[in-house]
């Protein structure tokens, strides 16, 4: 039997509507994989690919930064309360087996860092670019569309099946 797969969809709390489309656009993609979404829960890029995964038939998580399961967005199936603030962030990066960077600020970086830390791969789509100590790129799998983002999430999660 095939397991699980947990893809994480990071970005920007506030953005604008051409962001959130392409967030809602990578959500729809996660949905159609048959793997659960997991992001922050709240507002802008959480709540777009949120609600594209739900729109595409899939499931939402949100991994909350307060003390309450129902805080997240509407479009959250499962709200999981950590009452860690930013530090949740440890927590989206563990859960996933993949992760979608898509613009960000900050937080986004944080949880970039994580998830490369701890041998997550990381796909970004308009988001940070990274070098590492000797001015080499890290490994970001760079996208610069959302048919990119969905060939490299597939090819991703499918070298996680063997």
């Amino acid at each position: 039997m095939e397991q699980t797969k947990y893809v994480g969809v990071i970005g920007a709390a506030e953005c604008d509507d051409e962001v959130v489309k392409l967030a809602e656009d990578v959500g729809k993609v996660v949905g159609r994989s048959g793997a659960v979404l997991v992001c922050g829960g709240r507002s802008g890029v959480m709540e777009a690919a949120a609600k594209g995964a739900r729109d595409a038939g899939g499931i939402a998580i949100g991994i909350l930064p307060g003390d309450d399961p129902r805080s997240g967005n509407s479009y959250i199936n499962f709200g999981i309360a950590t009452g860690m603030g930013d530090a949740r962030n440890v927590i989206i990066a563990r859960t996933c087996d993949v992760l979608v960077a898509v613009t960000g600020s900050y937080g986004t970086l944080s949880e970039i860092g994580l998830a490369m830390k701890m041998g997550k791969p990381v796909i970004g789509l308009r988001t940070w670019k990274c070098i590492d100590f000797c001015g080499e790129p890290a490994a970001l799998h760079a996208a610069e569309d959302v048919p990119t983002v969905e060939k490299t999430l597939h090819r991703l999660l499918s070298a996680k099946n063997e």
